[in-house]
């Protein structure tokens, strides 16, 4: 089983510049083609040979290509290497340069002329592209010109990705020394963020000391990051004329406005009710009266029992077979072909995520496992994104090979759910206790934490657009506030102003609304699954549905309808039940009163 990722897949006879070359020469011969002509924009079966012509450019390695590709991947495992970050800054720029060249395209078609929009809708022949075409034609509102847009592709890497890359840089190559079982180690800093979740209260406290230490250190270099991502994204909308900082996300994730805000009221009423419920639940299991706010994620119990990663493969690749024989198959895939990157170490990329690019490339996963219980579900979870990839491979076209980030986390929590339960079975009652909070706590940090997040985002933009500049000072305000809202009187946020710093979340704008919506959309999926086991068959239909359908009309095909508020109440209704459920069985222990 190999434990770091293998490139063979992405392997080919000629180099990252003979690739870019052919890259540019396919992209040239299809400019050259269109980009002065517009008959595809009147006629529905020009449009269809010009479209086949774009799929069939982007779909066996896009722009990246696959050295390109690889190079993106081989950063993240080591962010700090001068090499790979120059070569990087190469491929980003290659890629601009592609999309813009090919930008027109999509440009004009988005604004086809409404009195033949219909027409195009309704031929037979653009059928496989009618979504991609009705998603074009109402983004058009927003689009600028030509020129315009290439200016702002142009300017997004210095405006905005160069400073993340160097808060990232800079942050994964700490060290502090700490006292681990009684030896003074270094720990780097993804190591250091692992241990804050450790059972023993001194590795913990001393690990939270010297993550906020280091924070504290580049808090003046992330304000100043965090102000050129605002002003960045506050000069996209100006000139754009978006009303509202998060209008732009909710186009581009094809959900509509009112259904994430209906979600935001929801979350920030009832399921704050019951995260400040959980934090005092927890702070009493643990015999304090406050959590620190580095100690919400600590395990309940004595001591958490440890998972290898071979423990962890062999229970996810036994549930997902009772799932579905599919999913077990991927997933060893996966393992045969070097596709997982498994362990922390120094200069790595901290936490754990699923990429991909082109429909034939392969998909490749990174995780930080240290065996613990989350990071059986973290496999899960990633392996949940995998899965939703090679689905949506075997039934969609490359226009189409994408999830919108309001159902992208639907596959990953319904993963990881259903190989919690696994971990559930034959669990004495205090080992229930333990692994129902650890439960707990995870549908707390997905769904309520990630609303706390994004209101902490929108008042963040807002806050930005009154003064023009906030410092860290002001950052941290804003931070503590909304962590303090969701959290409640029983979590102590003193002294924990700057652990904005290293969210990335607030960098990518928006998006975390998605873990809320994707929990509470998979939640509904799991519960058609448990009532009859064959309806994973519909699961495996949004699974592969990719773009090609508007999520709400996707989960109103599956009986669910994800415009209801009522439909958010009842995913939050099962987080209270799984609530009293704990409180009666820690009762039942004698832990509380």
């Amino acid at each position: 089983m190999e434990h770091e990722w293998d490139f063979q897949l992405l392997s080919t006879d000629i180099g990252l510049a003979a690739e870019q070359i052919q890259i540019r020469e396919a992209v040239g011969s299809f400019v050259q083609k269109w980009k002065t002509r517009s008959d595809y924009l009147k006629h529905p079966e020009t449009a269809q040979e010009a479209l086949d012509e774009y799929e069939a450019l982007l779909r066996k390695r896009g722009l990246l290509g696959n050295q390109g590709y690889a190079i993106s991947l081989r950063h993240y495992q080591d962010e700090g290497n001068a090499e790979v970050k120059a070569a990087l800054n190469g491929v980003d720029e290659f890629l601009r340069k592609m999309s813009n060249e090919l930008a027109f395209f999509t440009l004009n078609l988005g604004k086809i002329s409404p009195n033949f929009q219909m027409a195009f809708l309704k031929h037979a022949g653009l059928q496989k592209y009618r979504h991609f075409l009705e998603r074009l034609f109402t983004r058009a509102k927003y689009t600028l010109s030509e020129q315009e847009e290439q200016i702002l592709t142009l300017k997004e890497i210095p405006a905005s990705e160069f400073w993340q890359r160097m808060l990232n840089g800079l942050l994964s190559k700490q060290e502090r020394e700490i006292t681990v079982k009684g030896k003074t180690e270094k720990k780097h800093f993804s190591a250091l963020q692992s241990l804050l979740d450790s059972p023993d209260k001194a590795t913990r406290d001393e690990a939270a000391q010297a993550f906020t230490e280091i924070l504290d250190v580049h808090a003046d270099v992330a304000e100043a990051e965090m102000n050129a991502i605002l002003m960045n994204k506050k000069i996209d909308d100006d000139l754009r004329k978006i009303e509202r900082p998060d209008i732009s996300r909710h186009l581009e994730d094809d959900i509509e406005t009112e259904i994430v805000d209906a979600l935001i009221a929801q979350v920030s009423t009832k399921g704050y009710a019951l995260s400040r419920k959980f934090y005092q639940l927890k702070a009493k299991l643990m015999g304090v009266k406050k959590l620190k706010y580095s100690e919400r994620n600590v395990p309940v119990g004595m001591g958490e029992k440890e998972y290898s990663y071979a423990d962890a493969t062999n229970l996810v690749l036994s549930v997902f077979g009772d799932l579905d024989p599919s999913f077990k198959r991927i997933f060893e895939g996966y393992l045969k072909q070097g596709q997982i990157d498994v362990y922390p170490r120094k200069g790595k990329h901290a936490g754990a995520f699923c990429m991909h690019h082109a429909l034939e490339q392969p998909t490749y996963i990174l995780l930080n496992h240290d065996n613990k219980l989350r990071d059986v579900t973290t496999l899960a979870h990633e392996l949940g994104h995998g899965i939703n990839n090679e689905l949506m491979k075997q039934k969609q076209h490359a226009l189409d090979f994408d999830t919108p980030k309001s159902t992208a986390e639907v596959a990953s929590t319904f993963m990881e759910d259903f190989v919690f339960e696994a971990l559930l079975k034959d669990a004495d009652k205090e080992t229930r206790l333990i692994l129902l909070m650890a439960k707990l706590n995870d549908d707390m940090s997905t769904i309520i934490r990630q609303i706390a997040f994004y209101r902490f985002e929108q008042e963040m933009h807002a806050e930005f657009r009154k003064h023009r500049y906030l410092s860290h000072l002001n950052l941290g305000t804003l931070f503590r506030k909304h962590m303090e809202e969701y959290l409640g009187a029983a979590v102590d946020m003193q002294g924990y102003e700057n652990w904005w710093v290293y969210v990335p979340h607030f960098r990518y704008l928006f998006y975390v609304y998605s873990y809320a919506s994707g929990l509470l959309i998979s939640k509904a999926l799991q519960r058609m699954v448990r009532e009859k086991p064959e309806a994973i068959e519909k699961v495996k239909t949004f699974l592969s549905a990719g773009t090609s359908i508007s999520p709400s009309a996707l989960f109103a095909s599956l009986g669910i309808d994800i415009r209801s508020d009522l439909f958010w109440e009842e995913g939050l209704a099962e987080i209270e039940r799984l609530l009293i459920e704990v409180e009666e069985l820690a009762r039942d222990l004698g832990k509380l009163s």
